[in-house]
């Protein structure tokens, strides 16, 4: 009798490994096989890992997305976990989509971006528009106010008026800019349309356009 029983506890533990069991926040078992997925509503630690995801390709590609907000979320079990995000970002002052994939091992503290790309049918973006007050409008203006002093033979120093209009391109790995600028030399209000292009390595190279 003991026999069968023992046996059947096998049998038990054997279907709850092959099963696999999962606790979810509220504490309730989801049974799911071992690299199947499911999808979930956002959460503290979905949102966490999105700006994760954004962070990451932000270092890596030098890039100035923003995370909006999370659009889906789809749970992978494998090794731990990869996380299949589809998030809707701020590129360049326009909102666009993205997908994300981020692989998590909690029980070493594993954490790591293995894709990050635009989602299907999405076009990359071109020229657009963008507030003149965003601080890497502002850095760009600045270099270009620097590069104008150092190319002029003027005694007197150009002083930054107004960023009278900026647009941004995004192309892989670096970022244009195109400003109109209204400067100030001595008595004398100039306007300068720049291009400003920064590499990944953040510097910039300026041209006049």
């Amino acid at each position: 009798m003991n026999a069968w029983r023992s046996l059947t506890v096998v049998i038990v533990l054997c279907a709850f490994w092959e099963l696999g069991v999962c606790r979810y926040r509220d504490d309730n078992f989801i049974r799911m096989k071992l690299g199947g997925s499911r999808d979930f509503h956002n959460s503290a630690e979905i949102q966490s890992l999105a700006q994760f995801a954004v962070q990451q390709h932000n270092q890596k590609q030098n890039a100035f997305l923003e995370l909006a907000r999370v659009l889906k979320a789809k749970e992978q079990v494998v090794a731990g976990k990869i996380y299949h995000l589809t998030l809707e970002v701020v590129d360049a002052g326009q909102n666009t989509v993205y997908e994300a994939k981020v692989w998590v091992k909690p029980w070493i503290n594993f954490k790591q971006l293995q894709e990050f790309k635009l989602a299907a049918g999405v076009p990359k973006l071109g020229w657009q528009t963008v507030p003149t007050n965003d601080p890497k409008v502002q850095d760009a203006a600045n270099h270009a106010i620097k590069s104008i002093q150092q190319r002029s033979n003027s005694l007197f120093p150009y002083e930054l008026l107004e960023i009278l209009l900026a647009k941004i391109k995004v192309i892989e790995d670096y970022i244009k800019f195109e400003l109109l600028l209204k400067l100030r030399r001595g008595n004398k209000e100039e306007n300068f349309k720049v291009e400003i292009t920064k590499n990944k390595e953040g510097k910039f190279l300026m041209n006049y356009v």
